[in-house]
């Protein structure tokens, strides 16, 4: 039998529903898709799709760490758009953050996304 263990961190936004921030099973995270919610005010990050990636890969770092991960460990990502002319400022935010380490992704454009965002991202990463 697997056992799940379910991830909270104040660093990052509650969820906003009923799913966990992410769900830790053997060496394996699985993070909720984060957007880009301010967790110290609960404000929605204002501005253009590039800070609002910046808030949405630090909230996901915030809840790597506390599941035993990081974006170092991240395995597959999935970034979700509101508008595939987005890409190149999301991407150039994306690589700084991931540095030289290169998960598998997919980016898909979305009809929309929760309170109106332009990106959301979700990720599988490892443990350790």
């Amino acid at each position: 039998m697997t056992l799940l263990t379910s991830v909270h961190t104040d660093d990052a936004p509650g969820a906003l529903g009923p799913y966990s921030q992410a769900i830790v099973t053997g060496d394996w995270i699985f993070a909720s898709g984060q957007i880009p919610i301010d967790p110290a005010t609960g404000a929605l990050v204002e501005g253009n799709v590039g800070a609002q990636a910046d808030r949405v890969l630090r909230n996901l770092a915030a809840v790597l760490a506390a599941a035993g991960g990081s974006l170092q460990t991240v395995a597959k990502t999935t970034v979700f758009l509101s508008d595939m002319a987005l890409f190149a400022e999301m991407n150039a935010v994306y690589e700084r953050h991931f540095g030289d380490h290169r998960p598998a992704r997919a980016t898909v454009a979305v009809a929309g996304l929760p309170k109106g965002v332009d990106v959301e991202i979700e990720v599988i990463a490892r443990v350790g």
